[in-house]
């Protein structure tokens, strides 16, 4: 929903939706609210004078946010962090071996499990959301001879990460009136760098096919490596001015991530030693009371955001920007709703023989809402 207007959610509160961007926000929630989405991109890359493109999708969230009394919620959901898929290949001559392929590959996710609790005194909300990071990922490199006339062994380089372990992050909100017609919110979230447990199976293999028989040969194996991924500290802080009839909203968000913070088994990556990004979005409702005049209560959104990449390739900081749309077409006469938003940009640069990407991500998700705990009228 968020994503069409900037990704601007430090701020932003909605009393039929959940905004994950700011466990605060869970406070005003006035219904028990049912969320999914589902997200795709496609990418065309550059490198030098040559094209790529690429696709996805995937499942973006699943959230359940619960009412527990005027003042407070509880939001139970799943989603994933980090997506791995890859997979390219390219041809050399190499002394004493002849025409062989080099393939790079990975695949796998990282998924949040999570409950969030938040609470509202007066114009103030705070909240935290505690979960359970997991999953796992594998990135293999392949050396294949493609001349089998000299008997050489291919080479297969594996390495999994099983993760898993307890993360968090809290935020806080504070609402106030600043005109008779308008109202202003401040947000901050954080989270500190956390260490999560992680287990790491590597694998060196060499094969070469005889025949019709393949000769298999296990050089290393290492299984049940323990350890830890340091994930990095990060923050963000948003303002939004608000309609008082809730007819319209415009924001601004900073946040930032100390990737120099990251580690894997006590190895650093090609990060940057930071990244952030700024947004600016905003969206309008006609008029969201009228049950009556389907198309006053569509909710329109526009957005921009401009940051850097958290990758840090060659000395060179890979910028990122986007411009977002999105609209929320509600059911009629009630406050479910369906959501879909799209997002064109680019990100990197063909700086340094480096690859730049334009990129199209589009997301569609539905909100329902409905009552719980109604006390009964009749016996």
């Amino acid at each position: 929903m968020l994503r069409g207007m900037g990704s601007v959610s430090t701020a932003y509160v909605n009393e039929y939706a959940i905004n994950t961007g700011n466990p605060a926000s869970y406070a005003s929630l006035k219904l028990t609210t049912y969320e999914v989405s589902a997200e795709g991109s496609v990418k065309n890359m550059r490198v030098g004078n040559e094209n790529y493109t690429s696709g996805m999708a995937t499942l973006s969230h699943i959230n359940i946010g619960i009412p527990v009394s005027k003042h407070a919620a509880l939001v139970l959901g799943l989603r994933p962090v980090a997506r791995t898929y890859y997979s390219m290949s390219d041809t050399t001559d190499m002394p004493a071996i002849g025409t062989s392929l080099r393939t790079y590959s990975g695949d796998g996710s990282v998924n949040l499990a999570f409950l969030g609790l938040a609470g509202k005194y007066k114009n103030f909300s705070a909240g935290i959301n505690v979960g359970y990071l997991f999953g796992t990922t594998r990135y293999s490199s392949v050396l294949s001879n493609l001349v089998d006339t000299n008997h050489i062994y291919n080479a297969d380089f594996s390495v999994y990460n099983r993760i898993g372990g307890i993360h968090w992050s809290a935020g806080l909100l504070y609402e106030g009136k600043v005109h008779k017609s308008m109202n202003l919110r401040a947000g901050a979230t954080f989270s500190l760098s956390q260490h999560i447990a992680t287990t790491q199976d590597v694998y060196e293999l060499s094969w070469r096919n005889s025949g019709t028989t393949q000769i298999l040969d296990t050089a290393v194996s290492i299984k049940g490596h323990k350890g830890y991924t340091v994930l990095p500290f990060s923050y963000s802080l948003g303002v939004q001015l608000v309609d008082v009839e809730n007819r319209w909203s415009a924001g601004l968000d900073f946040s930032m991530t100390q990737w120099g913070d990251y580690k894997q088994f006590d190895q650093k990556d090609s990060l940057a030693n930071q990244s952030w990004k700024i947004g600016i979005g905003g969206e309008y409702t006609p008029n969201v009371r009228n049950l009556y005049k389907y198309y006053n209560r569509i909710t329109y959104r526009l957005g921009f955001y401009y940051g850097t990449d958290y990758v840090l390739l060659r000395n060179t900081t890979l910028p990122c920007y986007a411009v977002t749309a999105g609209v929320s077409l509600p059911f009629r006469r009630t406050m479910d709703k369906v959501h879909l938003a799209l997002e064109m940009g680019r990100r990197g640069t063909k700086s340094n023989g480096l690859i730049q990407e334009n990129f199209y991500k589009f997301s569609v998700g539905i909100s329902l809402n409905d009552k719980w705990f109604l006390k009964r009228k009749y016996d």
